[in-house]
């Protein structure tokens, strides 16, 4: 089964695998400068526990715990093998890795506002922000497709299912009911995704195009 997935997939999986069983192996703190700090200070000499640029792309391939990583490697297996089989691995890479980069960004914001309110400082981990962005491309692309949920086990279409998981999320994440979750990061992932599809399909905030009349070459990205 894991021979049949498109290659982008399997690489991600095995890739967060892998850093995982490093961070076992040699201890979460080893990997601290590649953790993403909220923006409240930057210093490139000593670059533990502050922001630095790349933390934007690796804390995406840091998990807190072994259920963490789970949880998150079930949500590519799932969604992005149809996702890249219907994008190609390279764009399906590039939708990916800027979903992380947009969770990040949203994370940062509030991380800069917990922190100017007198907050600790914490580092934020895990693929989160891709998998949330993936989420809403499939709710997108697939919306009648059928989900169904683990608890409790209730089948749905694929978009009430986008739907009732942001909400829920916007709810924790004002509410602050699910401390230690980075839900607006969640938020984030789903946005910026949401605007690279709007931005591929050449639909509002980036303008309209109407489609061609008669037969065209081009084929429609979806």
């Amino acid at each position: 089964m894991f021979s049949r997935l498109p290659p982008v997939t399997q690489a991600l999986l095995i890739a967060n695998c892998a850093v995982f069983l490093l961070q076992w192996l040699l201890g979460t703190g080893t990997f601290e400068a590649f953790m993403l700090w909220p923006p409240a200070g930057f210093d490139p000499f000593s670059p533990g526990q502050n922001f630095q640029p790349w933390q934007l792309l690796t804390y995406g391939f840091l998990h807190g715990n072994l259920s963490h990583l789970l949880f998150n490697m079930l949500a590519v297996f799932m969604f992005g093998a149809p996702l890249e089989l219907t994008w190609g691995p390279r764009r399906f890479l590039a939708y990916f890795l800027i979903c992380v980069a947009g969770a990040g960004l949203c994370q940062l914001a509030v991380g800069w506002w917990s922190v100017s309110s007198g907050g600790p400082a914490y580092p934020t981990v895990g693929a989160s922000g891709g998998v949330f962005g993936l989420l809403l491309a499939y709710g997108m692309l697939f919306p009648n497709q059928r989900l169904m949920l683990l608890f409790p086990p209730i089948p749905m279409r694929a978009r009430t299912f986008v739907i009732l998981y942001g909400v829920a999320e916007l709810v924790l994440g004002f509410t602050g009911w699910q401390p230690g979750v980075a839900h607006f990061a969640h938020l984030g992932g789903m946005l910026f995704g949401w605007l690279v599809i709007r931005y591929w399909r050449g639909q509002p905030p980036f303008g309209g195009r109407r489609p061609p009349r008669g037969p065209s070459h081009l084929r429609r990205v979806k």
